[in-house]
């Protein structure tokens, strides 16, 4: 059984294919997605100034296992550990202005709200099983043995509904919202 908390070592790291090359300057699509609060999200009202939107492909449940093969798949390992460091500077992201986090993957709302209570997330996470953001924005998905389609790991930083810089690939994922912070005290809000 994994450990959902540590990463190994040895995981390849991804390389960047351009596949989110198109994303900085596009308008978020209208949709409305499930939360794990209970409520709906719609995506173009996430309200003015900037908003963290970060993707990833499944997270883990202590006792299931992970995909075949899941460690040697650039980028797929690590979901957990991006959740826990959102959540540790979730604070930090407010302070830099940050009005909202969302946490997006194919996974089922039911399934979402486990990880975050288990996980105790401070930021809500939105469920999109028929990948209606990746359709309406190109965004890059992968396959896995016994999943079809799931999200690529990466991150949008909107403003005022535009997204304004994109974080892909992503790694180590366990840092990534330190990344988020540095990137955002760099280019503060205007």
């Amino acid at each position: 059984m994994p450990d959902f908390v540590e990463l190994p070592t040895d995981l390849p790291v991804p390389v960047d294919d351009g596949a989110a090359a198109h994303l900085v300057g596009a308008e978020l699509p209208d949709l409305i997605l499930p939360a794990t609060d209970g409520t709906s999200t719609r995506t173009a009202d996430v309200g003015e100034g900037r908003t963290v939107i970060y993707f990833y492909p499944l997270t883990g449940r202590p006792g299931t296992d992970l995909p075949e093969g899941w460690d040697s798949i650039p980028g797929a390992r690590g979901c957990t550990t991006e959740a826990c460091d959102f959540r540790d500077h979730h604070e930090d992201l407010r302070g830099l202005g940050v009005g909202a986090v969302y946490g997006i993957s194919s996974q089922s709302t039911e399934y979402q709200a486990e990880v975050a209570a288990r996980l105790r997330l401070t930021f809500t996470m939105l469920s999109d099983e028929r990948f209606r953001f990746a359709e309406a924005l190109n965004l890059p998905t992968f396959r896995a043995p016994g999943h079809d389609r799931l999200y690529s790991r990466l991150t949008l930083i909107v403003r005022d509904g535009r997204i304004e810089h994109v974080f892909y690939p992503i790694f180590p994922p366990n840092t990534h919202a330190q990344q988020v912070v540095a990137w955002l005290r760099e280019n503060p809000s205007a």
